[in-house]
């Protein structure tokens, strides 16, 4: 059953996420999973699981809506494996299990003249039907709680096409066709993001895996900022970046992006990285994943929330896809604090 309005709540769900998404004034301060949120505990109650939930549509959806109807959060997010565009790519896959995420086991790109799938085939890859058709089955299921989409960003999209290693070393020694590859997924990018709005998400996450570990904060002001521009101005809708690692050094680049909402990494300083934005954009985020979430209690997570909300976060949640293991008492924790935060526990 899903989590009943407590008194003194007067948004839905879904207006409540959107307002704080543009820093608007809020009942309470939302709770939302840019990423994924399934667990082992959710796939038994639903009895939706890997690898039928990244490629089966009630499937999706329903073990997507168990984050609203069991955990109480605000959004609903039908997308649980960063590997969803690797098939479309022309990868070859391992679809995994419940305990292990999909992967894509070839890289079929060499050059960026390699990249020249229509978009129409694309766009009817099974599993990016799976996840428009989830969307379209949970935006009549729940009219008032945010449903976002989720789609790669070219950096993400090129890991799939040529492979993690490679294309970092491309990244050194070729940039000029570096700059050719990123513009040429760039389109794949923002056409299954609008794809995802006409299919009814309120919002689009978008992970663009130039992380903190991988890529130096130089790397990243020479590809990505002009890209994440026209991305971010093209998807039409309300967008959220999500890049994993300290991303301190690249903030200020990324809250120049026109993004609405950054989903940041707790390695990062959030009372730095808000004094940087300067209301540019919204942040979402603030719980650590093995720690806290994997490893800490219901009170763990409490504290890390409130501690993020007197930062100045908007909108508490993990700060990337959990393991699968999480209890979901600790996931539940995060809404509970967030109602206490709130004055309305």
């Amino acid at each position: 059953m899903a989590f009943g309005r407590v008194k003194g709540e007067w948004m839905t769900p879904k207006r409540r996420f959107l307002s704080a998404l543009f820093g608007g004034r809020v009942d309470r301060v939302p709770v939302g999973n840019p990423t994924s949120i399934a667990t082992l505990e959710l796939m038994e109650l639903t009895g939706c699981s890997f690898p039928e939930a990244h490629l089966e549509p009630y499937s999706i959806a329903d073990l997507a809506a168990s984050g609203y109807e069991e955990l109480g959060f605000d959004t609903i997010m039908p997308y649980f494996s960063v590997q969803i565009e690797a098939p479309a790519l022309g990868c070859k896959m391992n679809w995994g299990d419940k305990n292990q995420m999909p992967d894509c086991v070839t890289h079929p790109f060499e050059g960026p003249e390699d990249i020249t799938i229509p978009m129409d085939k694309y766009l009817q890859t099974t599993s990016i039907q799976a996840i428009l058709e989830a969307i379209r089955i949970l935006r009549k299921r729940y009219p008032d709680v945010a449903i976002l989409g989720k789609c790669m960003g070219p950096w993400t999209l090129a890991y799939h096409g040529f492979g993690v290693q490679n294309f970092l070393l491309m990244t050194k020694i070729e940039p000029e066709k570096v700059h050719k590859i990123l513009k040429a997924l760039m389109p794949y990018t923002i056409a299954f993001a609008r794809e995802q709005v006409k299919a009814g998400a309120d919002a689009i996450s978008l992970p663009d895996h130039a992380t903190g570990d991988l890529v130096s904060p130089k790397m990243y002001r020479e590809y990505l900022p002009h890209l994440h521009k026209e991305i971010s101005y093209k998807i039409g809708a309300p967008s959220i970046l999500h890049i994993c690692g300290n991303t301190l050094n690249r903030i200020e680049e990324i809250s120049s992006s026109n993004w609405d909402c950054f989903h940041y990494d707790t390695k990062t300083d959030v009372e730095k990285a808000k004094e940087i934005i300067n209301n540019r954009m919204s942040l979402i985020g603030g719980i650590n994943d093995p720690w806290t979430l994997l490893g800490g209690t219901p009170e763990d997570v409490k504290k890390e929330a409130r501690r993020a909300v007197q930062a100045g976060v908007e909108i508490l949640a993990p700060e990337c896809a959990i393991p699968t293991a999480t209890p979901n008492a600790n996931l539940k924790a995060i809404v509970d604090a967030a109602r206490e935060i709130s004055g309305l526990a």
